[in-house]
């Protein structure tokens, strides 16, 4: 940092400088977000909320950032798009954070991102991965999980492997599902495969006995579903079994533990999407689990480690810059390309990801096994998923 003093600094003055400097280190740097502690999206945000904070925790003990801790300052959006408006909104324009970072979710976080834009402020964005967030030619957002058209690919490369031709895909009619789903479908056609139906369904809804009718009608080998709600996937899991409408492979766009915790047996040969498990080879990956599991007494989901992945990109990059100056933290994101405990991290030129492809899970047994892709596989897929008598 350049100094604005142009002569000679008496004895005096630098021992009041010192003193001052001191008393600056006392303070922290204070990282504004806000997380979906309640609402729809809660299942996701608090586990992510739990990332930012062991991440803060961590770094601190480890002798902080520019000689500071960090803080985070977080607050419940209650999965709400205008109440996360008004609390970045805040933030930035009261100056009560030096830095921020995203919500969960792209919905919550197209919304913000006009905000952040507007103050020049680097917006890491931990589990946003819709692609039209990055094509409006914004300049200070980040992109950590795998593009959201990727989101379902696994899904399709399998059931392709398999000799797999009838697809259904539907989707809830948000941002990030609706992206999922088009990607979902457009590689489906790609393969040669035949999409029997692709839909959306309004947020809220809670039967799904139409679709699930006409997933049984269309003779549909595959289901592919993308949703933001965890409640949508066991909904329509519980509501396929009493209609005993069966597929040989199911897939979702999320798999988390509490689907499993719902659901029991019924959860058996489900595929979900996560872009992140324990036992990958990702440096500090253990001791994050294990300090996790310390810290909250239960196992990190995909979005704890992408919260803690995204502070430690964060924490990089103003390592690097050598300050908070925005531009600065952005150029050195631009050029970064690294892994962190969530895995490899590099983008283009809109802050887009190019480097993670996410995984794809199966519950076998009750418990998650990577099946996809074949190089990260710690099982083999069980297929065809049996009738439901038979799980």
């Amino acid at each position: 940092m350049k100094s604005r003093f142009t002569m000679p600094v008496t004895l005096s003055l630098v021992l009041a400088m010192g003193l001052s400097v001191a008393g600056q280190h006392e303070e922290p740097i204070r990282i504004g977000a806000t997380m979906s502690e309640t609402g729809a999206y809660a299942t996701q945000g608090v586990p992510a909320r739990d990332g930012y904070l062991l991440c803060a925790k961590d770094v601190n003990a480890a002798g902080g950032l520019l000689g500071r801790d960090i803080e985070f300052v977080i607050r419940d959006d209650q999965s709400d798009t205008d109440t996360a408006i008004a609390h970045y909104e805040e933030m930035l324009a009261d100056g009560l954070v030096d830095a921020v970072m995203g919500p969960y979710g792209s919905t919550l976080t197209e919304a913000v991102a006009p905000v952040t834009e507007r103050h020049d402020m680097v917006q890491i964005s931990p589990l946003a991965a819709t692609t039209s967030i990055w094509e409006q030619g914004r300049e200070y957002l980040f992109m950590v999980l795998p593009p959201a058209e990727l989101f379902l690919a696994g899904l399709i490369d399998m059931a392709d492997g398999h000799g797999l031709e009838r697809v259904a895909v539907i989707a809830e009619d948000q941002l990030f599902p609706r992206a999922a789903a088009d990607g979902a479908a457009e590689l489906a056609d790609q393969r040669g495969m035949t999409v029997v139906f692709h839909e959306t369904y309004p947020s809220g809804i809670e039967d799904f006995s139409t679709l699930i009718q006409a997933v049984d009608e269309g003779d549909v080998q595959v289901l592919a579903m993308a949703a933001s709600a965890l409640d949508n996937f066991i909904d329509v899991t519980g509501q396929m079994k009493a209609m005993n409408v069966n597929v040989k492979m199911f897939g979702t766009s999320g798999a988390v533990t509490e689907y499993q915790q719902a659901l029991g047996e019924d959860a058996e040969y489900v595929y979900g999407l996560s872009a992140w498990e324990p036992g990958l080879p990702n440096p500090g990956s253990d001791e994050f689990v294990a300090a996790y599991e310390q810290s909250y007494g239960r196992a990190p989901s995909f979005h704890a480690a992408g919260a803690y992945g995204s502070c430690q990109l964060f924490v990089e990059a103003v390592t690097r810059a050598g300050s908070l100056d925005q531009d600065a933290i952005r150029e050195e994101l631009l050029s970064l390309e690294t892994e962190t405990v969530f895995g490899p991290f590099a983008v283009d030129e809109r802050g887009y990801q190019t480097a993670n492809q996410g995984l794809f899970v199966q519950w076998q047994d009750g418990e998650k096994v990577v099946v996809w892709p074949d190089e990260l596989a710690t099982a083999e897929p069980r297929y065809p998923t049996p009738s439901w008598d038979e799980r």
